[in-house]
């Protein structure tokens, strides 16, 4: 047996009393004062501007044609009160209301003010406050102190009504903004995947087959290490991809994570990135911790990460790399250094578009530290971040 949810049950109860006010209103209009059976004209006229009103209010949104949007659903029913009252006073013959269409017209009038377009909104809702405040001209008589007072709790109605529609459609669109910006982020943090994992995975690819190319004329006994490097490289690309991939997908049990690294995947990454003629060495200070702040690990393993990308992509002559990992006064600093001069034989297309940098700078000052990349003292270029490890603040409006 299927339950019934509170909200369900709450949204029964107002369709009921919703629906009880609207049998009340036609009794009203068919009451001349010795029979309440609907056999006046006025009464036809009741039901079908009731009829329609309940329509544009109870209509399944599920079940909605494509032509009834919030501005026909609200302004139809507005403009038929409107021509009722108006009814009343080119003929002069006194008609009722109900419950039942005052109820119909703040419904309305709370659908206005939150779901129709902001250029509609003001419109749709007006003509619905004007059908409100118009239903006591039906009496035709002196506005004495029930009428006024009718038309002072409209308008308190109206101010309520709209008031809460005002509040709701505000935290839509706050809430329109978050999933928009939390959906930017990610699409920017993919981005970032792809350029610190898959693209430095090709780029060693890429390197190491030109190493292999060359060996393959002069030392064709040694080519089976190069090739294991490639075919190692090519691995852990395709995995980074789908790893991605999986989070575009949301599918998967990797799809709720990307690859962040560690400082234990440091290690790997110089391992996998030595070859031949690029010798890497990694010097891990023991004060070094491994329990420092995920978000620092994975920073850190990115500076090195990133460091080691662009020496592959403009200092491919560089003959020895070191990689430090230092305690400095409760600080983790973290540098990579190499002794090329720039030399490089990458295609043009394989140098990147120089946004590494920027983005590694946008995520280690996000987390309170500091970054510089430049020339060292004698030959080389040395990247170089520094991280506060008591816990990593967050970024702050800029």
């Amino acid at each position: 047996m299927k339950s019934v949810s509170p909200r369900g049950c709450a949204r029964g109860f107002a369709v009921g009393i919703l629906l009880a006010a609207c049998v009340v209103d036609v009794l009203y209009a068919g009451s001349d004062g010795t029979s309440v059976l609907p056999t006046a004209s006025p009464v036809w006229s009741a039901l079908a501007v009731l009829l329609v009103g309940l329509a544009a209010v109870l209509w399944p949104a599920e079940r909605r044609p494509e032509w009834l949007t919030p501005q026909v659903r609200t302004a139809v029913p507005a403009l038929a009160s409107i021509l009722y009252s108006a009814g009343s006073l080119l003929t002069f013959k006194a008609n009722t209301f109900g419950p039942g269409e005052v109820l119909i017209l703040l419904c309305l009038l709370f659908v206005a003010v939150r779901h129709c377009p902001p250029r509609w909104a003001w419109g749709c809702g007006a003509l619905d406050v004007g059908a409100l405040l118009l239903l006591p001209v039906r009496y035709l008589g002196p506005l004495d102190a029930g009428v006024l007072g009718f038309m002072l709790a409209g308008l308190g109605l109206v101010g309520l009504f709209a008031g809460l529609a005002v509040y709701l459609r505000t935290m839509d669109y706050r809430r329109t903004l978050a999933v928009g910006e939390t959906r930017r982020a990610e699409r920017v943090a993919i981005a970032a995947d792809l350029h610190d994992f898959v693209a430095h995975h090709v780029t060693g690819i890429l390197v190491q087959t030109q190493v292999a190319r060359m060996m393959a004329q002069t030392q064709p006994q040694e080519l089976d290490p190069v090739l294991a490097g490639i075919e190692r490289a090519a691995t852990e690309a395709l995995a980074s991809m789908r790893r991605t991939v999986g989070v575009l997908r949301d599918t998967g049990e990797e799809a709720d994570r990307r690859p962040a690294g560690d400082l234990a995947g440091i290690a790997d990454l110089t391992a996998g990135f030595a070859s031949p003629v690029q010798q890497v060495s990694l010097r891990r200070d023991p004060a070094v911790s491994d329990d420092l702040p995920h978000e620092v690990q994975a920073a850190a393993f990115r500076v090195v990460q990133e460091a080691l990308t662009n020496i592959r992509r403009h200092a491919a002559d560089a003959a020895h790399i070191e990689v430090r990992l230092r305690d400095d006064a409760g600080r983790l600093e973290v540098s990579v250094a190499d002794d090329g001069r720039g030399g490089t034989q990458l295609p043009a297309a394989a140098h990147g578009g120089g946004f590494g940098l920027v983005g590694l700078k946008e995520r280690v000052t996000a987390l309170g530290g500091e970054l510089h990349a430049g020339p060292r003292g004698g030959v080389g270029w040395e990247v170089r971040a520094v991280f506060p490890v008591g816990g990593a603040p967050r970024a702050g409006p800029r």
